[in-house]
C-alpha cells in the first residue's frame, strides 16, 4: 500500500497523523509526504523570505528529521506562500498535487479537514480533492482527513464545520515516535495548556484511543473509498 500525506505547513503531518505514519512505515508500506509552504514567513512583519531565510532553513532540517523517524520515505517541502495560500491560484496548487500523484501513485491520501480555521489548510484539501477527482484509472481509492490541534477544534463550530472521525488507527504502539517527531519540531511547538503542546497531543491520542477502546488513537474522516 503507498500513502501519500499532503500537509499545508511542517509539522501539520506530525500533528495529524504522525503515529499513524510511524505504524504503516513499520507495516512495510510506503509513505511519501508533501508539505506545500516553508512556514515561519507570515510571523515575520514583512513576510520577506530572505529575512527568515536561516530560520527556514532549519525548519527544513527539523522536517526531514522529524520525517525520518517515523520512517517516511520521502519529504518534499514546497514554497507556497505561508499562511496566504489563498494569494495563489487554486489551479496551479491542484496542478502540482497532481503531478506528484502521477509520479508517485499513492493509493491512499491524506490531508487536512475542509473546516480548519486555518486558510492553508482549507486551500490544500481543496486543492487535493480536486486534483484526486474520481476518474477512471485514477490510483487514488481513499481519502483521509485528519485534524490539527490548534486548527481544527479553533473553528467556530457549526454543523457544516464539525470534526467528526469516523476512522481511527490505533497508536498504542507508535505514539511514542509521533512525540520523538513533534520534538524535532521544537520551533512549532507551544507550552501547556496551548493546545499545540507535547502534553495536549499525548492527552488527544489518549481520548481518542479511549473512544474506541485502545491506549491511543488518530482520529481521521473518511472522505472516499473504493473497494
Amino acid at each position: 500500500m503507498k500513502y501519500f500525506i499532503i500537509a499545508a505547513h511542517p509539522d501539520d503531518e506530525v500533528l495529524g497523523c504522525g503515529g499513524s505514519i510511524a505504524k504503516w512505515s513499520r507495516d512495510s508500506h510506503e509513505v511519501n509526504v508533501l508539505i506545500m509552504t516553508q512556514g515561519i514567513t507570515s510571523r515575520n512583519k514583512t513576510k520577506d523570505k530572505d529575512i527568515c531565510q536561516n530560520e527556514l532553513s532549519q525548519l527544513a532540517q527539523s522536517a526531514k528529521k522529524a520525517n525520518k523517524i517515523l520512517g517516511v520515505q520521502s519529504v518534499n517541502l514546497l514554497k507556497y506562500p505561508d499562511n496566504r495560500m489563498d494569494s495563489v491560484d487554486l489551479l496551479d496548487v491542484v496542478k502540482t498535487i497532481e503531478n506528484y500523484i502521477t509520479k508517485l501513485q499513492p493509493d491512499v491520501v491524506v490531508t487536512h479537514y475542509s473546516g480548519d480555521l486555518n486558510i492553508d489548510h482549507q486551500i490544500t484539501q481543496q486543492a487535493v480533492m480536486t486534483a484526486c477527482r474520481p476518474q477512471q484509472g485514477h490510483p487514488v481509492k481513499c481519502i483521509l482527513s485528519f485534524e490539527v490541534p490548534s486548527s481544527t477544534e479553533w473553528q467556530s463550530p457549526t454543523a457544516d464545520n464539525l470534526f467528526v472521525p469516523n476512522w481511527f488507527e490505533d497508536i498504542s504502539n507508535t505514539l511514542e515516535y509521533k512525540i520523538k517527531a513533534l520534538e524535532a519540531y521544537q520551533s512549532e511547538m507551544r507550552k501547556w495548556p496551548h493546545s499545540r503542546s507535547i502534553k495536549a497531543v499525548k492527552h488527544l491520542a489518549h481520548w481518542r484511543g479511549a473512544s474506541v477502546g485502545c491506549e491511543a488513537a488518530e482520529s481521521f474522516i473518511l472522505l472516499r473509498k473504493l473497494l
